[in-house]
């Protein structure tokens, strides 16, 4: 007798874009740096608190417990271009990324109403744009695609900057950033040149402001703020002659996504 049980195939990939409307959220699975979310390894954690997460959830995995099912699949894959810091958001047009659904056992499963089942699952935390078939070439590209992106810092300063914070409005300045402290851990330690053009500054209180900003793809945007204990020239600190802090940080836009995703191929069905 046959197995009437489909025969898992080879990879799928979809492409889309999210947009991540709280803050909390990794964009995937945050395990314990300590543990390593290793089923032995975790019991007894302080950092996790036994978990091997330091986040509940992710738009990873509100996405896989979407779409993994309906695919039949065993697991899944998410490749982002680029991301975020947990804490900031992801809006506008949104981040692409390219999911993979590995093995499924019904890989000619209909895409076009996909992205509805994620928004209905995900609590108004995250928003997809409609998922479409790609190859595995975009998971290259989109890994190694620089884009400029826009943002809203929040500047939170100790005390009234010694300038008039317009002043930066319109200035294009050229950093030099050493990586900084608090990604060291994993990143070399170098000097990078990033340019930040200051495109608006609004005063939201006696030592707060909200800037609008588009960084060159690279860019530490609240050690820009911050000036990171002098690894990152100019700085907003240094700038308006106040110590600040960046309280508040939103993805307005990433690049020209219209231009990249027109050269998307499409993979035979």
């Amino acid at each position: 007798m046959s197995d009437p049980r489909p025969t898992p195939s080879a990879s799928v990939y979809l492409e889309s874009r999210y947009r991540k409307l709280v803050r909390g959220l990794p964009q995937t699975v945050l395990f314990c740096p300590r543990c390593k979310g290793g089923r032995r390894r975790r019991v007894g954690c302080p950092l996790c608190e036994g978990r091997g997460r330091l986040a509940e959830d992710s738009v990873q995995q509100i996405i896989g417990r979407s779409l993994t099912p309906l695919f039949g699949a065993r697991t899944c894959r998410f490749h982002g271009a680029g991301r975020e810091d947990i804490d900031v958001l992801m809006l506008g047009r949104g981040r692409p990324f390219v999911f993979e659904v590995v093995g499924p056992a019904h890989p000619e499963l209909e895409v076009a109403d996909l992205h509805s089942a994620v928004g209905a699952a995900a609590g108004g935390r995250i928003e997809v744009a409609p998922f479409v078939r790609c190859t595995r070439e975009r998971v290259r590209f989109w890994k190694t695609a620089n884009f400029a992106k826009t943002y809203r810092a929040r500047a939170s300063l100790e005390a009234p900057p010694a300038v008039d914070p317009a002043i930066l409005v319109g200035g294009d300045f050229v950093l030099a950033q050493r990586t900084p402290e608090r990604v060291a851990h994993r990143r070399a330690d170098l000097i990078r040149e990033r340019r930040v053009e200051v495109q608006a500054v609004t005063v939201v209180g006696a030592c707060e402001l909200d800037l609008t900003l588009r960084c060159e793809h690279g860019t530490y945007v609240k050690e820009w703020v911050s000036g990171d204990g002098g690894r990152t020239v100019p700085s907003v600190a240094r700038l308006l002659g106040a110590p600040a802090t960046c309280t508040e940080l939103d993805v307005l836009d990433i690049g020209d996504l219209e231009k990249a995703e027109s050269v998307r191929s499409v993979p035979p069905r």
